[in-house]
Order: C-alpha cells, then sequence, then structure tokens
C-alpha cells in the first residue's frame, strides 16, 4: 500500500494552449470587436425605424392600407429622389432653413440673456413674470393671422412667427436653469471671494448651461413645426408649400416626401444642437455611462 503522503507534490506542468485557441491581440481582433460593437448599437437604435418603414412599405401592397393615399414608402423615396435631382426640394429646403435658422438664431440672441437677467435679478423676475405669464400661453398659431395682418404676407411675418415660438422655451428654461443653481456652490463661491461677475461666469453660468440647451433644442423642433405652418399661407417657397402644394394637386408620393425632409431636418438640427452642448458641457460627468 503506497502512503499518501509519499504522494509526490509536484504540480503538472500546464497543458500550452495551441497557437488556434490562443487569444487575439490587439490587431485584427480588436478592430473587429469594435466594429462589431458600433454596427450592433448602431443596429439597435434603427429597429424601430426599420420596423416602422416595412409596416409602411408592407401595408398598402398587402391592402391594409389604400395605397392611394398611402402609397409604398419605396414609391415616396423614387418621388423624393426626383424632386431632389430636378432641385425642387433644394429650393424648397433652403428658403426653409433660412427662415428656421434665422428665426431661432435671433431667438437665441435675444432669450439667453434676457432669461439670464430675469432668474439672476429677483425684481425684474417680479416685474415681468405676469406679463411672461399672458405670453407664454398664448400659442403661436394662434397669432399667426396677427403676424400677417401687421407684417404682411412676406418673409417678415414668417421669421417673426418662429422667432416668438422659439423665444419661450429658451427663455423659460434660461430662467429655470438659473433659479436651480445648487445654493450650495454659491455660497462656496461667495465665501471664496468671488464677486458677483465672477460668481456668474464662473458658477451660474455653467450649471445652468445643461437646462439652457434643453429649451434651445426645444425651439429648434419648434422652429420647423411652425414654420411649415406658416409656410401653408402666401407662401411661394418652401416645405409647407411643397406639402399644401402637392396635396392639392393629388401629389401624394411627393406629399409624403416633404413630410419625410422635414423629419429627417429635425433629427439633424437636433443632433447638431447636442453635440454643441456637450461641446460646451465638457465638465459634466455622465452618469449613464457604464
Amino acid at each position: 500500500m503506497v502512503d499518501i503522503a509519499e504522494r509526490p507534490t509536484r504540480l503538472a506542468a500546464p497543458t500550452a494552449v495551441p497557437d488556434a485557441v490562443a487569444p487575439a491581440g490587439p490587431g485584427a481582433g480588436g478592430l473587429a470587436g469594435r466594429l462589431l460593437g458600433v454596427g450592433g448599437k448602431a443596429l439597435h437604435r434603427s429597429v424601430a425605424i426599420l420596423a416602422l418603414a416595412a409596416i409602411w412599405e408592407g401595408a398598402p401592397r398587402l391592402g391594409l392600407v389604400d395605397r392611394v393615399f398611402l402609397p409604398p414608402l419605396s414609391e415616396v423615396l423614387v418621388a423624393w429622389w426626383e424632386l431632389l435631382r430636378s432641385g425642387q426640394l433644394a429650393e424648397h429646403v433652403g428658403a426653409s432653413l433660412t427662415r428656421s435658422l434665422t428665426g431661432l438664431g435671433l431667438a437665441v440672441l435675444t432669450a439667453i440673456p434676457l432669461g439670464l437677467l430675469i432668474g439672476w435679478y429677483r425684481p425684474l423676475a417680479e416685474l415681468l413674470s405676469p406679463l411672461l405669464e399672458v405670453f407664454r400661453n398664448t400659442a403661436a398659431l394662434a397669432l399667426l393671422p396677427v403676424f400677417v395682418l401687421i407684417l404682411g404676407l412676406g418673409e417678415t411675418s414668417k421669421i417673426a412667427l418662429v422667432l416668438y415660438a422659439c423665444s419661450w422655451p429658451i427663455l423659460l428654461n434660461t430662467i429655470a436653469g438659473v433659479k436651480g443653481v445648487d445654493p450650495l456652490l454659491i455660497r462656496s463661491a461667495r465665501s471664496m471671494g468671488l464677486n458677483h461677475l465672477r460668481l456668474f461666469q464662473k458658477v451660474i453660468l455653467p450649471a445652468a448651461v445643461p437646462t439652457i440647451f434643453t429649451g434651445v433644442r426645444l425651439a429648434g423642433a419648434y422652429s420647423i413645426l411652425v414654420l411649415v405652418a406658416a409656410e401653408m399661407v402666401g407662401a411661394k417657397a418652401g416645405l409647407g408649400y411643397l406639402i399644401n402644394y402637392a396635396q392639392y394637386n393629388f401629389a401624394i408620393a411627393d406629399m409624403y416626401s416633404g413630410i419625410i425632409t422635414i423629419s429627417a431636418i429635425g433629427l439633424v438640427v437636433n443632433q447638431l444642437l447636442v453635440a454643441l452642448e456637450r461641446r460646451f458641457s465638457t465638465w459634466r460627468v455622465d452618469v449613464s455611462a457604464g
């Protein structure tokens, strides 16, 4: 009988890993993994859009809806391409973007400084609050006839309407951003001897930037939506005019082409504003990452 204590204690040599199953280095394998990860994220984010496109294409062809009033997506895309090739789409997009970006830019230049002043100085806020409450509850489209009567059917009335519609989300979010700054930060900055100007520059404004950009993003969406409605009255160019003209002439595919273009422009504008917000908010920590 062999004593257990006499068994050899030397461990067996580790089995060599074949080259075929050796872990991949940071070269082609790592690049392929990153590409697969990016492709997986893109596919995950586009599943809902792809499903909508499939339903839009299949429902008219299967007879679930009347294809006269809802053509298949492929036919709409063909009509969109024809509008693009003929130059009509570029003309209408250029007219709409000029009006909407002008109104949005003027709203940013006027509403943000005014919101900072109202949020920072309480006497000014108490003076203007009743007036702001009156106008903030008045829909922009309800004032469209007023703008047309006063400013006419030209570009001025459309830009003024966009300016009015975009000013309120920017103004109200700017006021909320200033008033929502943590009082502990303000007391700490004052205890360090910062004057009012430096306090506003170093503490108040950076802390309010995320809320301000939320208002700017909302205003970016409003600038397109309100303008399209305004362009349906007395305009000779623009996406709203294109949709209205196509509807009256029963060019249904062209009408949906204009709607798709508006959605694409809104998506691009929103992404640009998100990128701009990240540029001005580099100090923030993304708590959702991980």
